[in-house]
């Protein structure tokens, strides 16, 4: 039986919320096609209205987490709260077969947020970023008919790579927050006391070592993804490769400001991002590896959960 999706009202309301805080979304889902532009607006809405519950609550605790575990309960079992975007999440995660462990480690990862963790090495990080972003990617692989082993640890390399970029862009904004999110093994390494740092974030050639070394790490991560995106359906790959491409130009950008990332902010403007989607649409080929890499083992319980959901 073929489960019905969610309503057009509801998809409305997600998109709509998606224009006003996620407009870099929006312009990359213009190019998915029609199938999947629709649960990934639903999923990225869900995303939106969490990360929103912890960023905008200076007392974020595991209290709000549980709120928002408590909608997920209601979603899985079919029965959402009067909220537009779970009502539609609640139809998405049906018809698409999305296992709970997803959204719930996405939960995981905006818990240790509120709760300040910091992490010691790259792997510390990694399993940071595999449940903020990796849990991202494998759910638009979902939605996209992707249920491969292989592909979804694709798609998870692309999110944790999506996300040490992210992290690399906002070393200064995150130090005025009070987070640090490089890893504190690499800043001792590099000669940096993490604790005098933060009380005083500045930039120098040491901490710029450390931003260029994270931006290697996710760029290994987007050459690895690279082989995932050669194999999405047709209809899929330009927008994938679009994003995938927007985001490792941040890390560009982040270089010709000398790995500045505390007394500047890397951007792309949107005349550069439009030439770049431009140009990621119209390649008709991709890298591909001979074999392709088991995936990483901070994503791997993410791969394995949603390989046994076939």
């Amino acid at each position: 039986m073929q489960l019905e999706g969610p309503s057009p009202r509801d998809v409305d309301v997600c998109r709509a919320l998606l224009q006003r805080g996620s407009k870099s979304f929006s312009m990359a889902a213009r190019w998915l096609p029609a199938r999947v532009r629709e649960p990934a607006t639903v999923l990225y809405a869900f995303c939106r209205v969490a990360d929103d519950a912890v960023d905008t609550a200076p007392d974020a605790t595991a209290a709000t987490i549980d709120t928002l575990r408590s909608r997920l309960d209601r979603i899985y079992a079919g029965r959402p709260g009067d909220d537009a975007v779970d009502r539609a999440l609640a139809a998405v995660v049906a018809r698409e077969r999305i296992p709970r462990v997803l959204p719930d480690s996405l939960l995981d990862g905006m818990l240790w947020d509120a709760e300040g963790r910091r992490y010691q090495t790259l792997d510390d990080l990694s399993a940071y970023a595999a449940r903020v972003a990796g849990t991202v990617g494998a759910m638009m692989s979902l939605v996209m008919g992707c249920r491969q082993a292989d592909l979804l640890a694709r798609a998870c390399d692309l999110g944790v790579a999506m996300q040490l970029t992210n992290i690399a862009r906002d070393v200064g904004e995150d130090a005025r927050l009070g987070r640090v999110y490089l890893p504190l093994q690499w800043l001792r390494m590099a000669g940096i006391d993490p604790d005098r740092w933060m009380a005083a974030p500045a930039h120098d050639e040491r901490l710029a070592c450390v931003v260029a070394r994270l931006l290697g790490a996710a760029d290994e991560l987007y050459a690895r993804a690279d082989d995932g995106i050669a194999r999405l359906p047709l209809d899929c790959r330009p927008a994938i490769h679009a994003a995938r491409t927007i985001y490792a130009e941040i890390g560009q950008s982040i270089a010709s400001n000398g790995f500045d990332s505390v007394s500047r902010r890397a951007t792309v403007s949107r005349s550069r991002k439009l030439w770049l989607v431009a140009r990621a649409t119209a390649a008709r080929s991709f890298p591909t590896r001979e074999a392709s890499p088991p995936p990483l083992e901070s994503t791997r319980f993410l791969v394995a959960a949603c390989a046994e959901i076939q």
